[in-house]
């Protein structure tokens, strides 16, 4: 796949920012607290997450994170939870009208903050069973950040002895055990969440599960 310039990047970010954008404007506030795939966060929780970055200065970030002794987790957790207090039930319009906003982590790129929206929109979307097909260039190029292979620093590795094998399309990565499944659930392994293990299989998905579980 040709590298796409960071304006084109952009662009999807905030196209991605729109449609989940949407999404939370449709929601209950039932689904609104539903348990997320993050463990420590409802659904509303990362929709502030989504937002934080868009309407909190760098400078009051690194006032936070002086505060929590460079912990950046800590330090996420409570400005997300800031966020999610001051800004409340206008989330889904902060994140619309701040979708064009190219911030990004130091040292990361554009590619950082287009798998962020991606991989929490299927934090969003899969506890409520939403459907959402990420078109196919978009999988290919978080994967490829994911795995490190666009040259960008990852923003997750568990393991690199496996081989990534997507079973949706043509995108493959790494050597080892082979790991197959569909594209996104590779997305959410890569960041963490080990629930999308039962989408696989091969014998690198064993692997995995001791890895992410802490026995191997």
């Amino acid at each position: 796949m040709r590298p796409e310039s960071n304006d084109a990047i952009f662009a999807e970010i905030a196209e991605e920012r729109r449609i989940m954008a949407d999404t939370l404007a449709t929601l209950t506030t039932e689904q609104r607290e539903t348990q997320s795939l993050c463990d420590a966060w409802t659904i509303r929780d990362v929709a502030a997450h989504l937002v934080m970055p868009l309407v909190t200065p760098l400078w009051k970030f690194g006032l936070t994170m002086a505060r929590y002794r460079g912990n950046f987790d800590r330090a996420n957790q409570h400005i997300t939870r800031r966020t999610r207090i001051v800004h409340g039930d206008n989330l889904p319009e902060l994140l619309a009208a701040k979708a064009h906003s190219t911030f990004t982590p130091p040292g990361k790129g554009p590619l950082a903050p287009l798998t962020d929206i991606l991989v929490h929109g299927q934090d969003i979307r899969r506890p409520l069973n939403l459907a959402y097909v990420i078109p196919e260039h978009k999988q290919v190029a978080v994967l490829d950040f994911l795995t490190g292979y666009s040259g960008d620093t990852p923003f997750s590795k568990p393991i690199d002895s496996v081989r990534w094998q997507a079973t949706d399309l043509a995108w493959s990565q790494g050597d080892g055990p082979v790991v197959e499944g569909p594209a996104v659930s590779l997305m959410l392994i890569l960041t963490g969440r080990g629930c999308a293990l039962a989408d696989t299989t091969g014998p690198g998905t064993e692997v995995l599960a001791r890895q992410m579980s802490g026995q191997g």
